[in-house]
């Protein structure tokens, strides 16, 4: 009787051992997402002989800036723009999700009557868009000025400026970090895996005793 209580000891010890470890494993694995690309821009244009290769680990300031200035667009622009005499000069900034470019917009920060963003319909990532003309913000000159565009200071700018509408930019492309929904949504999942593994080794423990102290009687 004694020997069939050990056997049956060992087994349920031994499933119960591989439902931790699976229930760890699944808990690494939600733990730790796969790491997401680090976003970057490209900036080319007037005055600049080569593109401006700006990348979050080295420009983490300047990379941010810059997306920002075309992160608000709506999905819906101006099918006109201002007359190409009026536009200044343009500034192409394409948008990379590692070194993977998704998105590019043409930038025009000495626009008369304010800075202009123009949206191609052809993107990089060849995403369906339709092409557009949009508002920028009125710090569109001074934020290029410090990524390294050759502008001239421009000392009425203001902080933020126009920009609005829908995110059209996903935020895995331009996030260089986890959002905090993201990160309390995958503390959640994990404190429920601990859960679940403190109640599968009770409950296994309960019915090994159980059984000891029946095959004992």
């Amino acid at each position: 009787m004694g020997d069939t209580a050990s056997r049956l000891v060992k087994v349920l010890s031994g499933f119960l051992m591989g439902a931790v470890l699976s229930l760890g494993a699944a808990g690494t694995a939600w733990a730790a997402p796969k790491p997401k690309p680090p976003p970057g821009v490209d900036i080319s244009g007037v005055g600049l002989t080569e593109p401006l290769r700006l990348r979050v680990d080295t420009h983490d300031g300047h990379v941010n800036a810059v997306i920002d200035q075309v992160s608000w667009l709506g999905r819906t622009g101006q099918a006109k723009g201002p007359k190409e005499a009026d536009l200044g000069p343009k500034y192409t900034v394409v948008v990379f999700a590692g070194e993977e470019p998704k998105h590019t917009y043409d930038l025009y920060p000495k626009a008369v009557g304010g800075p202009r963003v123009y949206r191609p319909a052809k993107q990089p990532d060849e995403r369906k868009t339709s092409s557009g003309w949009f508002l920028g913000r009125l710090n569109m000159s001074e934020t290029l000025r410090g990524a390294g565009v050759p502008l001239e200071r421009q000392l009425d700018t203001l902080s933020g400026g126009i920009g609005g509408g829908e995110r059209v930019i996903p935020d895995d492309s331009l996030n260089a970090s986890r959002s905090i929904n993201e990160s309390v949504g995958e503390l959640r999942r994990l404190l429920l895996i601990n859960v679940a593994v403190a109640v599968t080794i009770t409950i296994g423990l309960a019915g090994i005793a159980l059984l000891v102290r029946r095959r004992s009687r």
